[in-house]
């Protein structure tokens, strides 16, 4: 019986890993996405392309495979957080190794292993919110070893005085919850293909978030221009509709024009696509 149990959660486990990965790679792979990497370019980046891009989604997945077995059917404590933390900084550093020092995913380390973690702790029954609560009890608990220098996003954040994906984790993912998820089931049902509902939760994220990575690009006249646009699609009807399509054109050229990419939607979104994929189907809806 122990030895089923193991290979049970050995099995939940990679489960959890692989999709982590996937997510990544769909969020890499969503077009036409403002400003960001997709299958048509490398957006409003010089170092970024959409093959860096999944070749850092595959480096990451010993790290969520390790995050997912450490936190198997465990509460929420210090001595977890830190595990958590130092597998994290562990998979920062091949993520790093494999992209020769690009930062392609840090912020999707930080949600997705917080979500990965927070999935393995519960019970296979789980919804949506009870992973996201669990993530959140994770964030705020202290991480001792924990590095003091500043990210660019945190550099952000205190700069211009807004939340970031610190309090987003902490918060049990509002973006994700009571934007992206909503959105995705909607358009999902009024007929969207799945591209296009996927953008469409993307916009919504976008409609709000005190985005660190355009901030520190393109400041707040980038931001506002951001959460503007992304308004504009879904006011339009959402990018399965030509007004809505034609919205989201210009707002791609905005963000060109400003220089300025998305990212942390871009992660929130992976957080929006992974939840939706792990969580039975009725548990996750809104």
């Amino acid at each position: 019986m122990k030895l089923l149990s193991q290979t049970h959660a050995e099995g939940q486990a990679q489960r959890l890993a692989f999709i982590a990965r996937d997510c990544l790679i769909d969020e890499a792979r969503l077009s036409p996405k403002p400003g960001l990497v997709d299958s048509r370019g490398n957006g409003a980046h010089h170092d970024l392309s959409l093959a860096l891009m999944e070749r850092s989604a595959h480096s990451l997945t010993p790290t969520f495979l390790q995050l997912a077995r450490h936190s198997w059917q465990r509460p929420a404590d210090i001595a977890l957080r830190e595990t958590v933390g130092r597998l994290g900084r562990e998979g920062e550093q091949q993520m790093m190794a494999a992209t020769e020092g690009v930062n392609t995913h840090r912020g999707a380390i930080w949600a997705l292993g917080l979500l990965v973690s927070a999935a393995a702790m519960l019970d296979e029954t789980a919804n949506a919110q009870h992973i996201a609560d669990a993530a959140a009890l994770l964030a705020r608990l202290p991480d001792s070893a924990a590095p003091k220098v500043f990210s660019k996003g945190l550099k952000a954040t205190h700069r211009y005085r807004v939340p970031g994906a610190r309090e987003e984790a902490q918060q049990a993912f509002p973006h994700v919850m009571k934007l992206a998820l909503p959105q995705l089931l909607r358009s999902r049902a009024q007929g969207a293909s799945e591209s296009e509902a996927r953008l469409d939760a993307l916009m919504a994220i976008m409609t709000s978030l005190s985005d660190t990575c355009v901030l520190s690009r393109a400041g707040m006249p980038g931001l506002e221009a951001m959460q503007n646009g992304a308004r504009a699609v879904l006011i339009a009807g959402g990018s399965a509709t030509a007004a809505g399509k034609k919205a989201l054109a210009r707002l791609d050229a905005q963000m060109l024009a400003l220089n300025a990419s998305p990212g942390g939607a871009a992660d929130l979104l992976a957080a929006t696509l992974f939840l939706d994929r792990v969580c039975p189907p009725v548990s996750c809806s809104i």
